[in-house]
């Protein structure tokens, strides 16, 4: 008889379970009300670094989705908003109610409802023209600026000559924006930019005419004597060939504003069609804000 063994008997290893591909940041659509009236917003990511980011004129919050995404992969917790009279917001047909300074009330009541005591502020366009509205009106709510493609004092008159056509059409021929945005409504949707197009034409007259009319004729944004007091640090982003948003506006506001660095962009859709260069820039940049 064989003598009997004394090796001990292992049990195999159960196999390692495989490795899970990074999941994409969360997404929420969330709304509140401010004066009246119904704002819409989306937040990318959580954590304590908030970045909140508006959009320019007649555009939506969905033309900063993916950088959002991109902060929120980086850990920040971003929140994209759409102002009165644009995206899914309500769209009062009342002028007085469109400002740059009542754009800025509505992102300080993004950061109220949130429970955020002060963020990153960004924009593009008019988004970054509210962003320096809200330095000016509450400085110790924003911990940095982000203000891609600012329209200043060199943007005014082609910002008429381009805008007033508009508004005209929407006041007194409102079958002419009522066609297009019928015309934008057949575009099937699915691409990214394609939806931002036609969300920008899915205009109603009423409201589109109220929005141009407030916007073109009120503050467009602090003055001159007022930005050299802005003490926030800013990213300034801009460029040049591009008459609506002159590459003099973003690289005087930086000089004006006694802690602003500037970024010059290769053209005006780097940061949408080629965004790893700027997209690092603000990131880096948002990191740097709430490193104190």
């Amino acid at each position: 008889m064989c003598p009997a063994s004394s090796a001990t008997l292992i049990e195999p290893e159960p196999p390692a379970p495989p490795a899970r591909r990074s999941s994409r940041p969360i997404e929420l659509t969330g709304s509140f009300d401010h004066e009246g009236h119904r704002l819409w917003y989306t937040e990318f990511g959580s954590g304590d670094k908030v970045v909140v980011l508006t959009h320019g004129i007649m555009l939506t919050r969905r033309m900063h989705a993916p950088l959002a995404r991109r902060l929120a992969r980086a850990g920040f917790r971003v929140v994209t908003l759409d102002l009165l009279g644009h995206g899914d917001s309500d769209r009062p047909t009342e002028s007085w109610r469109y400002s740059m300074p009542s754009f800025a009330e509505q992102t300080l009541a993004l950061l109220d409802h949130l429970e955020v005591s002060s963020a990153v502020i960004g924009g593009t366009s008019l988004g970054a023209n509210v962003s320096l509205e809200v330095a000016v009106s509450a400085p110790d709510r924003a911990r940095g600026l982000i203000v891609e493609m600012p329209v200043l004092d060199n943007a005014i008159v082609a910002g008429l000559v381009t805008f007033a056509p508009l508004l005209m059409a929407a006041r007194f021929l409102p079958v002419t924006v009522q066609a297009v945005a019928l015309g934008a409504s057949l575009v099937p949707h699915g691409n990214q930019w394609v939806d931002v197009v036609t969300d920008t034409l899915s205009q109603r007259p009423a409201p589109m005419a109220a929005l141009l009319h407030g916007v073109l004729f009120g503050r467009i944004a602090p003055p001159k004597a007022v930005r050299r007091k802005i003490t926030t640090r800013a990213l300034v982003i801009g460029h040049q060939g591009d008459p609506i948003h002159p590459f003099g506006d973003a690289d005087t506001l930086a000089v004006d504003m006694p802690d602003a660095e500037f970024v010059q962009a290769r053209s005006p859709v780097e940061l949408r069609f080629d965004p790893t260069r700027l997209s690092d820039a603000i990131r880096d940049f948002a990191a740097s804000c709430y490193e104190d």
